[in-house]
């Protein structure tokens, strides 16, 4: 019977200890095989049928993950294009409220707009500050500087009692946090991180009426028949979320595919309980050296002030952190082991 360990040590074998998935996801090994089947297709020029068949296999498995019906996700290449669909339906003059210090993909289409007033508050402020005339409210689920969770449940009823819509980055979340998009406007996230796929590929749930926004994107993967849409305006648009889909990057979807399978078997659930019991021992093991993280209760991300700068030193030992905002960041993820924090503190107290 396979367990959470068995099937994880069958799908990865990384070579150093590997503590940055906040940057980038390892690729399962079934990943990597349906990676070079797909570029063999192109290469041997067979039909790309199944390439086809993997896109919306993983629209689908995004779609369970994120606990919504497949009809409301699209499909897009980054989140900050997502963003900048969504900075697009805003009137001119419109309030957007958002974090201090939040990833650029989900703040600079609105600031780039120069007719939107986009205000900026604490992490910990934002629920608190959503106020009459707010219309959208955008936050990273997790912040990738240091892994801080943004409290969505006062975000969604502040947000509900003020009319604003809201718009939340799962990017540093999903995979490993449990997610509800049903409960917000609009959820995006990228696929090369907690999800372990390749690049290339950004999730986007919108709500069932699409909340007013206008697919400024649309190819003729956006028809409602895209293969009769090749040629000329597209005709009829798709009825469901697909209207906002960019093309698509094939071999991403091919490789993501069993990327998503993977946690799928695994479950949210588990992977959420293994990636935090091993933050929480790193946490502890600070404590023991004298370092004090930024407070992230919750979350895989650790992030330690005033130890960015030993990241160069880390890597020529085989252990890959992140610099990130003068500190450094350690990401825990599936693949990892108590052994990998313990040789990362070790090599801290040295």
């Amino acid at each position: 019977m396979e367990t959470f360990e068995t099937l994880v040590r069958a799908e990865f074998a990384p070579k150093h200890t590997y503590l940055n998935t906040a940057s980038n996801g390892l690729l399962p090994a079934r990943t990597v095989a349906a990676l070079h089947t797909a570029a063999l297709l192109r290469a041997e020029g067979r039909p790309l049928t199944p390439l086809y068949e993997d896109v919306e296999a993983c629209r689908a498995a995004y779609a369970r993950l994120a606990g919504v019906p497949a009809d409301r996700v699209a499909l897009g290449a980054s989140v900050a294009a997502h963003t900048g669909l969504i900075a697009a339906s805003l009137p001119a003059g419109a309030e957007v409220l958002t974090a201090e210090d939040d990833f650029t993909s989900v703040l600079n289409p609105f600031h780039v707009r120069g007719d939107l007033k986009v205000r900026a508050v604490p992490l910990e402020r934002i629920a608190e500050s959503v106020r009459p005339g707010t219309a959208l409210v955008a936050v990273s689920a997790a912040q990738s500087a240091d892994g801080r969770i943004a409290d969505l449940p006062a975000l969604r009823e502040a947000a509900h009692a003020h009319g604003a819509r809201t718009y939340v980055d799962f990017s540093q979340a999903a995979g490993w946090l449990p997610m509800d998009a049903d409960a917000y406007d609009y959820t995006a996230s990228v696929s090369f991180k907690w999800l372990l796929g390749p690049h290339g590929a950004a999730f986007l749930v919108v709500p069932e009426d699409f909340g007013g926004l206008t697919p400024v994107l649309a190819g003729w993967v956006a028809g409602e028949e895209p293969w009769d849409s090749c040629y000329g305006p597209v005709a009829e648009l798709a009825h469901s979320a697909r209207r906002f889909d960019l093309s698509h990057a094939l071999f991403t979807y091919a490789g993501l595919r069993r990327s998503l399978d993977l946690i799928e078997e695994l479950g949210v659930a588990a992977v959420h309980a293994h990636d935090l019991a091993l933050a929480d021992r790193f946490r502890t093991g600070l404590a023991g050296l004298g370092h004090a993280p930024v407070p992230a209760p919750g979350s895989a991300i650790v992030s330690v002030p005033g130890l960015g700068v030993r990241q160069p030193e880390l890597s020529a030992a085989g252990i890959e952190v992140s610099h990130r905002a003068g500190n450094l960041r350690a990401a825990f993820h599936l693949y990892n082991t108590p052994a990998d924090v313990d040789r990362l503190l070790d090599v801290l107290a040295g």
